[in-house]
């Protein structure tokens, strides 16, 4: 079983039984390929709700329905990663002490659950997406597309339809809703809005894209909990004591839409996704009578840290063409990875011989708000910008269930407007 690679690129030699992503070869017959389109992101905004989780704050919060000490050790193991995770504090839509079901001996039910992400989810969404319009500095009329992604809601019609009618954007726009695609969510929304990128470019036509992704992990707290308290002696789930909740947006634009260079902040040169066999059931996010729950192997960092080598190898040539370098390695580029977990953003930094400067806003992400799914691996990107010069080139890289490997590599626009 070889890894399913974006469709832009050809496959590449085979890595430990990996199929390694390679742009094709052109024939000696054919004619020179045309430049590939620019693609440029224009605007990034970031949004966290107002309440902050600390380790003493979820302790408090366990305590409340489960007996540690004498209701076996899944619950007294849980607390126990919790004080040793790395992560400080966490953002929640509701806090530990008056919500997310902390008056109730039992969990809200799913339509509670859906409600409030319709509600308070849409908000926050909303208020990211303002950000980024707000710096990319267009006119909401002018977008033409929007991609959306979240794991936390699966309601009809989709929660992107309510941002986008928040916004007032136009109503004859192209919308696309990712699901299912977990942590690995937001740079599969900025894959698939490259790719619609790229066909407005064959089209000839401007493409300005919102891209967003929106999770609120906390709604299904409870549930998690159910879920820890019946896990054997052997076993524990770490996922309440990782996930957090925000969202993300930004701007993409083509070559025809883009005119106002000081407005490009990333270029955006070259991205590839791919399954790793035989993961299927390393980590999976499940409806259960009581909303969703998170299953997460201790398997699950060797596997994405054996992963990521393989998917730069494969990119890296033709980065290196496109920004005419000839030689470049690991140790040129920033990283915006997703911070899953410590042991995931150590693993990478092991295998790719990182330093840790070069993770460090993947870091200080985890450190202050932990894992809030499929929008941190954008909140990460744009704290990346926010933190000095840097390296010039960057890999953005994220997992979700699938396993599911999703890489981007970006480039910085060095304009004086281009960071904030």
């Amino acid at each position: 079983m070889t890894w399913e690679t974006d469709p832009m690129h050809g496959q590449g030699p085979a890595v430990n039984g990996v199929t390694t992503s390679e742009p094709a070869k052109a024939s000696e017959d054919q004619a020179e390929s045309p430049e590939p389109p620019g693609l440029w992101l224009t605007g990034i905004g970031t949004q966290y709700p107002p309440y902050l989780s600390t380790i003493d704050k979820f302790e408090t919060y366990v305590k409340r329905f489960y007996d540690s000490e004498n209701q076996g050790n899944s619950i007294k193991k849980l607390l126990e990663i919790n004080r040793n995770t790395g992560i400080e504090t966490r953002s929640t839509i509701r806090s530990f002490e008056s919500g997310l079901g902390s008056n109730r001996r039992t969990p809200s039910d799913v339509s509670e659950q859906d409600a409030l992400f319709r509600k308070a989810g849409v908000d926050l969404t909303v208020q990211a997406c303002r950000k980024a319009l707000r710096e990319w500095g267009g006119s909401c009329d002018e977008i033409t597309h929007t991609v959306g992604v979240t794991c936390t809601n699966t309601g009809n019609p989709g929660y992107d339809l309510l941002v986008a009618q928040k916004l007032q954007l136009r109503y004859d726009l192209d919308r696309t809703l990712l699901h299912g695609v977990g942590c690995a969510g937001g740079l599969a929304a900025l894959r698939a809005a490259a790719q619609l990128a790229c066909g407005a470019s064959l089209r000839r036509r401007p493409a300005r894209i919102l891209v967003y992704a929106c999770e609120l992990c906390s709604l299904y707290a409870r549930s998690d909990l159910e879920v820890a308290a019946e896990c054997s002696s052997e076993e524990t789930n770490i996922t309440p004591a990782l996930f957090s909740d925000g969202a993300a947006a930004l701007v993409m634009c083509n070559e025809l839409a883009c005119e106002v260079r000081e407005k490009r902040i990333f270029e955006l040169i070259d991205w590839a996704n791919a399954c790793i066999p035989n993961t299927q059931y390393e980590m999976s996010f499940l409806m259960g009578p009581n909303g969703y729950w998170t299953t997460l192997t201790k398997d699950v960092p060797t596997y994405t840290s054996e992963a990521i080598a393989p998917m730069f190898d494969g990119l890296l040539p033709n980065f290196m063409a496109t920004v005419r370098e000839k030689e470049l390695s690991a140790k040129d580029f920033d990283w915006a990875l997703h911070p899953g977990g410590l042991s995931i953003l150590e693993g990478a930094q092991r295998s790719m011989h990182l330093s840790k400067d070069q993770l460090r806003a993947s870091y200080e992400i985890y450190r202050t708000h932990g894992n809030s799914s499929s929008p941190t691996v954008l909140i990460v990107l744009d704290k990346l910008r926010k933190m000095g010069d840097g390296r010039e080139n960057i890999v953005a890289a994220a997992f979700g269930p699938g396993l599911a490997i999703e890489m981007a590599m970006l480039k910085r626009c060095r304009s004086p407007q281009a960071e904030v």
